[in-house]
């Protein structure tokens, strides 16, 4: 018998869903056993008994009370909130007009130069802390969390203004026209018919820039020691790791906190992440 329209679309739909299970499995396995381990005694975390899968024993907030009362978390969140949202905001700025420069703005080396940006990016970091070291002592900025105002557009920047050049050189040459005919000039030409043509851009490179922010770890740790300028990453490296002691459920719980803020972005913003990513800005 042969099946209806209606049945056969709902019929895909379902295989469709069905498909995704593993990768949902895979992915989400990750927070799943953080969470899991963070509600978990000691004892139970270094048992080898039973289904480590599951929660055995009674649920325990022992590791949360520890996170927030003995150790300063609450300070390294809100310094890495910070230093991610400033770092973010610069880059944004910083993108937005080198992309739209080198889209838009005719000179010299102009369509060599975004591919010049977006090979720094390639540079690893592990290659560039032992000179940025010397520069943040030069500047006075070492063992604070200030230094990394300078050392996360790095990492940043030469990304995003790539996002930004692919989706300005998208735009059709006749909403430029258009706007000088109207009397417009290159800084309202930006604003009022690139800015809101390349949202879906825009909304990708302010999520990498403050998801590589917030999840930097090498210039943190080899630059800030003091404990009330530590960020996220470095501070609870350093503060639940002994030489070879870990504590896994303060450290387990510390990265579930450390992970909300990032998770909230993109659940509310993973549709605009990926058409950024994925396709250009044609209107």
């Amino acid at each position: 018998m042969s099946l209806t329209l209606a049945q056969q679309k709902k019929r895909k739909i379902t295989y469709s869903y069905l498909a995704l299970v593993p990768f949902l499995i895979f992915f989400l396995f990750p927070l799943y056993w953080m969470l899991i381990t963070s509600f978990k005694t000691d004892n139970e975390i270094s048992s080898l008994r039973g289904v480590p899968l599951i929660i055995q024993s009674m649920p325990t907030l022992a590791h949360y009370k520890f996170i927030l009362k003995e150790t300063r978390f609450l300070i390294w969140f809100k310094n890495s909130f910070m230093i991610s949202a400033v770092v973010t905001v610069l880059t944004m700025v910083v993108s937005v007009l080198g992309a739209y420069a080198i889209s838009r703005l005719r000179f010299f080396g102009s369509r060599y130069f975004g591919v010049g940006i977006f090979c720094t990016y390639l540079v690893p970091p592990a290659l560039l802390f032992i000179p940025f070291y010397k520069v943040v002592g030069l500047l006075g900025l070492l063992n604070t969390k200030w230094c990394l105002l300078f050392l996360y557009p790095t990492l940043t920047v030469p990304f995003c203004t790539w996002i930004l050049i692919g989706y300005f050189a998208a735009i059709p040459r006749a909403l430029d026209e258009a706007a000088f005919v109207d009397g417009a000039t290159y800084i309202q030409m930006l604003t009022k018919v690139f800015l809101p043509v390349a949202a879906p851009g825009l909304i990708a490179a302010t999520l990498f820039a403050f998801t590589v922010s917030w999840a930097q770890f090498l210039y943190p740790l080899a630059y800030i020691y003091r404990d009330d300028e530590k960020v996220l990453t470095n501070g609870i490296y350093t503060t639940l790791i002994k030489g070879d002691v870990y504590f896994w459920g303060e450290l387990m719980g510390g990265a579930l906190l450390a992970s909300i803020p990032v998770v909230i972005l993109f659940a509310f913003l993973m549709d605009y992440y990926v058409a950024g990513l994925t396709r250009g800005s044609i209107k």
